[in-house]
């Protein structure tokens, strides 16, 4: 909004130039988001206590250590999608489609969360929204915005898929791009969520990959650097660095008070949301499949699940201690801490390797 409102004032005034450029307003949107997190975290958090006493409801058949974490506030996703969105739209321009479908994208899947969140507490448990009415609330939701982004998408790159390290390599899958788009937003909200179970294990690895598609959007979006790196242009999406920079200030606003031991939970409406707007930024800069490298994370902690879900099928027998991944680690008796910092480490590494494919080709 302040680019709509005063970058025209600054043929009267050179101050103004500085909201025509994008690193500017990202540094903004991250500051600001920040701090709104830090005005507004301690009120929710009081108000969410208030509301809900008993905290979100502890998985009977879990890690022992997590009973401790009983009363523990949930939802703490709300102080993301507030200062994300607040700040996005402050910063960004508001004339950008792209920026719009990804807002949707995290607010559609932040109120599905928000939704499941509220059922298990009022419930008590651990059983939420119900995964089929959840999953096709996610699939619709996403079969909608995938079907205007491929509108807003220049010709030849609507129904194309870009394949990491190869420079001219396009692969036209013609209509299937629609369910193919619809896969990757939903797979990443979904493994975003799977992977939110230890304090600060999911809010770090978003960040980084915040900044990484924060470097991708802003490259993809200009001429001169896509061309270049021998990237496919996509015109308007440098403006998703401003959101990617507002994630990564309300990512590590909530940290502050997610680091372990955490004064609250974001919960689905965090993680749901968070993965979601992911997917949908990797899907307008044409960067799906470098989304499965940088987010190798979630992506382990997603086939953990299965693996053990289809082997336990099979043979009746667990091919992990626990799933998803990190709970098996915390069966073998590895600390909290050790299992958050190690898993963070394995996020930067798969991150600097997803970002080498845009030199690499």
């Amino acid at each position: 909004m302040l680019y709509n409102l005063l970058s025209p004032l600054a043929d009267d005034a050179q101050f103004f130039n500085l909201f025509r450029y994008l690193t500017f307003r990202t540094g903004g949107a991250t500051l600001t988001a920040l701090i709104i997190c830090f005005l507004l975290g301690p009120h929710l958090i009081d108000w969410l206590k208030r509301k809900h006493a008993d905290g979100q409801p502890i998985r009977s058949d879990g890690p022992e250590t997590h009973f401790k974490k009983k009363g523990t506030p949930t939802m703490g996703g709300l102080m993301i999608l507030l200062s994300v969105t607040l700040s996005t739209i402050l910063w960004a321009d508001i004339t950008n489609s792209y920026v719009w479908y990804s807002l949707l994208i995290m607010i559609g899947f932040g109120l599905i969360g928000f939704i499941d969140d509220y059922k298990k507490l009022t419930k008590k448990n651990v059983l939420g929204l119900a995964g089929r009415k959840k999953l096709f609330a996610q699939i619709g939701l996403s079969a909608a915005v995938a079907a205007g982004i491929m509108f807003s998408l220049p010709d030849g790159l609507y129904d194309t898929i870009a394949i990491p390290f190869f420079k001219d390599v396009l692969l036209d899958v013609g209509v299937l791009f629609l369910p193919f788009a619809v896969l990757v937003i939903t797979g990443a909200s979904n493994a975003v969520n799977l992977t939110d179970g230890l304090d600060g294990l999911a809010i770090v690895p978003v960040a980084i990959a915040a900044a990484c598609f924060g470097l991708i959007s802003y490259v993809v979006g200009n001429a001169i650097y896509s061309g270049y790196l021998q990237l496919h242009y996509v015109p308007g999406s440098g403006e998703l660095a401003v959101l990617c920079g507002a994630l990564i200030g309300g990512a590590m606003g909530f940290l502050w008070y997610n680091a372990p031991p955490a004064m609250v939970f974001m919960g689905d409406t965090g993680s749901l949301s968070l993965g979601g707007v992911l997917g949908a930024i990797a899907v307008i800069t044409k960067h799906e499949l470098v989304l499965a490298i940088i987010g190798g994370l979630f992506v382990m902690e997603t086939v953990s699940v299965m693996i053990q879900v289809a082997y336990f099928k099979m043979t009746g027998k667990r091919v992990f201690l626990m799933a998803p991944l990190h709970h098996h680690f915390e069966k073998l008796g590895w600390s909290e801490p050790t299992i958050v910092i190690r898993f963070w480490i394995i996020a930067v590494v798969l991150a600097l390797i997803g970002l080498s494919t845009l030199k690499l080709r």
